[in-house]
């Protein structure tokens, strides 16, 4: 630790610190443009001047400065820094006036008035007049896609956009080139941006250079309700805020959450709210002489009631979907187990994943923060760069710190980062069975869903726990062995034990020609319902799922209703309701807990304080919001079967097109346009 004083007050900081984290330390303010904690230094808006006593008689860049270059007093006195002299100040004002200059005086019409840097600092330092008296220069726009507007005339070329997309998402696409006024913030090419993680460039551009083009002219920000959630269009859970004006969502940003996604969120978890407003489902309906008609809901029930008093329990059935809520997957758990119904599940297709087999066995064990601490990454039937943007951006943070050896056994793709390729499929884990013990000292395997969800899954998934165990991917201090989930629901589904019960049938069972009578699906809409069986569909959006069914209940999206979710480590998150479904929509759980009077099988809550209570009783882990219950790491050494046979098919991702992964996506204008520029992107790549 280093001793210095800043505006008379003595703090300790590490040496490696810069001035501009000492001086933060010591509660001082230090205004800044170009400088961001989670990009590297460029030193490039000169705002962030402070005053070294005993340095050179001029101001100093406090976020290209260590403290360890400081000297001290004469006497060895601690260095002195200085962020309110007369000198800093004259400083920043220079600094300003020069920013100044060029920038457009076009605040009443930039969507990023009201929370921009620049009007900020401006307050502050800013002169009440201009000493220039030659044209403003003027920059073309640059075309960066569907998802970032840009007007370029107002960027000081900070170079945050550049940093994050080339460090962070990966992508070379952005550059500065050209010097002196000539200098312009550019895509090389002069193509759309191609990284999943692009909208946050937005939230980083300081002034209104690069903003939102789906949002552009749509609200003030200080016409919006802010409300904290939690994001459900992959299984990380990124922390967001949803912002509403009356009913209607206007935006989402992502929240600091260091052990999740620090303040990064995907393209399509900050772009999908257009999707929340199209293609609805505000009424019930039924089907009736092959038409689908709206209903009331007393009807809806009754027709519901007359399928499901008429059928055998043992040919009714429940699937639950990707966006489900914990409490809705336990009403709908409860309703099916006061009928007697055992045939239920929300896993897909040949999945092996089950709470019997512990919950370590199911979990991202080593924690997504804990991907930081790894020396030797496993991609196993995964793209994490679509099947979780904001993981892949954590994969990719641990490579660029080096040290770091990664390799993939699947599809190959460019994930941002290199990996070394080692096959397709089953036949590659068999030399990690024979390996001696890794070199490494932490090793994770990271297994997608691409590796498990077929017929030899539960056989690759003992293949991949005998190979963890040889190649001491589990230690006493250290669990490596990684499931990561592409659907928001399914661990909490899994602690739920929203599994087939004893003697009950699996979702492929389930989904065989004539095994079922009556289907209830919980927001389910990747899945084909063979003819025959009665649908009863709860959902949000006019999707497969509606097209299929007999009677539709309309639900609410996840950012109308107070919902828990589980995600891909375990990690118990609530997200908060931003707005009201629409119509005659309600929550899933106060659908289930109506239609159970009807059946004559009341559930034994009536609110969802009520519910939340009997869940907490049941499962008290999911009490623990925020926190992680870790499972048995001994449960996984148990699954290992080095003898299992595994087929010889190369695994196949399951996240094929990013932008079109659930209803609300596919009833996106914004996602649709996205989806068609990759898919063009790909086909021009193949060519």
């Amino acid at each position: 630790m280093t001793k210095l004083i800043v505006d008379g007050n003595e703090v300790d900081v590490p040496a490696d610190y810069t001035l501009l984290q000492a001086c933060e330390e010591a509660g001082a303010e230090v205004p800044r443009f170009c400088y961001h904690d989670r990009l590297s230094i460029a030193g490039n808006c000169r705002m962030c001047l402070v005053e070294v006593k005993g340095g050179p008689p001029k101001p100093t860049a406090s976020c290209a400065m260590s403290v360890k270059d400081l000297r001290p007093g004469p006497n060895g006195e601690p260095p002195v820094v200085e962020t309110k002299s007369p000198m800093v100040k004259k400083a920043r004002e220079g600094v300003m006036e020069f920013l100044l200059i060029n920038h457009p005086l076009d605040c009443p019409i930039c969507d990023q008035g009201g929370e921009c840097d620049l009007q900020d600092q401006a307050m502050a330092y800013g002169v009440d007049n201009s000493r220039f008296g030659e044209n403003k220069r003027a920059v073309e726009n640059k075309h960066l896609g569907p998802l970032v507007k840009t007007i370029m005339t107002r960027c000081i070329h900070c170079t945050r956009c550049v940093r994050f997309t080339t460090e962070v998402a990966g992508v070379a696409d952005m550059g500065l080139v050209g010097r002196g006024e000539d200098a312009e913030i550019t895509t090389y090419l002069e193509a759309a941006l191609s990284s999943e993680l692009q909208g946050n460039v937005v939230d980083l551009c300081p002034v209104g250079a690069l903003t939102s083009k789906p949002y552009a002219f749509n609200a003030r920000p200080w016409e919006l309700t802010k409300t904290e959630s939690v994001d459900v269009m992959d299984a990380v859970g990124s922390a967001i805020r949803v912002d509403t004006r009356g009913k209607e969502v206007m935006r989402i940003m992502p929240r600091l959450n260091e052990a999740v996604n620090e303040e990064w969120i995907s393209d399509k978890t900050r772009y999908i709210w257009d999707g929340l407003k199209t293609q609805r489902l505000d009424r019930p309906y039924a089907k009736k002489d092959g038409k689908l008609q709206p209903v009331s809901w007393a009807e809806a029930f009754q027709i519901i009631a007359d399928k499901v008093k008429a059928a055998n329990p043992e040919r009714i059935g429940a699937l639950a979907g990707q966006l489900a809520g914990v409490e809705d997957m336990f009403a709908l758990k409860s309703l099916m187990g006061k009928l007697g119904v055992a045939n239920m599940d929300a896993r897909a297709v040949g999945s092996p994943l089950h709470p019997k087999n512990g919950r370590s066995s199911y979990l991202f064990n080593s924690t997504i923060e804990g991907i930081e601490d790894a020396d030797a990454i496993m991609l196993i039937g995964t793209n994490p760069r679509l099947e979780a943007p904001v993981l892949n951006a954590r994969i990719r943070k641990r490579y660029r710190r080096g040290n770091v050896h990664i390799g993939l056994v699947g599809e190959n793709a460019d994930l941002t980062y290199p990996v070394t390729y080692l096959g397709a499929g089953p036949d590659s884990l068999k030399p990690f069975l024979e390996h001696a013990k890794s070199k490494a000292e932490r090793t994770m395997f990271i297994i997608g869903q691409g590796a498990l969800n077929r017929p030899d899954g539960a056989e690759i998934l003992a293949t991949l726990a005998a190979a963890a165990k040889s190649l001491g991917v589990i230690k006493d201090d250290w669990n490596g062995f990684n499931i990561l989930h592409s659907e928001a629901s399914q661990v909490g589904a899994l602690d739920l034990g929203f599994v087939p019960g004893e003697g009950g049938k699996d979702t492929s069972d389930m989904l065989a020609p004539g095994a079922m009578d009556v289907m209830f699906l919980l927001g389910v809409d990747e899945v084909e319902v063979p003819e025959g069986a009665f649908v009863v569909y709860q959902g949000t959006h006019g999707d497969r799922g509606a097209h299929r069914a007999d009677v539709i209940l309309p639900g609410a999206a996840y950012t109308e209703k107070s919902a828990l979710y589980v995600n891909t480590e375990g990690r118990v998150q609530m997200g908060d309701r931003a707005g009201f479904p629409p119509g005659d929509a309600r929550e899933d759980w106060a659908i289930l807990r109506a239609l159970s009077a009807v059946l004559g099988q009341t559930l034994e809550f009536d609110s969802l304080p009520g519910l939340r209570a009997k869940l907490f009783e049941a499962h008290p882990h999911f009490a623990e919001i925020g926190e992680i219950a870790s499972g048995d790491a001994a449960d996984i050494e148990k699954l290992a079967n080095t003898s299992a046979k595994m087929g010889s098919s190369g695994f196949a991702n399951v996240v094929r097109d990013f932008y079109l992964t659930n209803p609300i996506a596919r009833a996106s204008a914004v996602m649709a346009e996205c989806s068609a520029l990759a898919n063009a992107r790909a086909a021009e790549a193949a060519e």
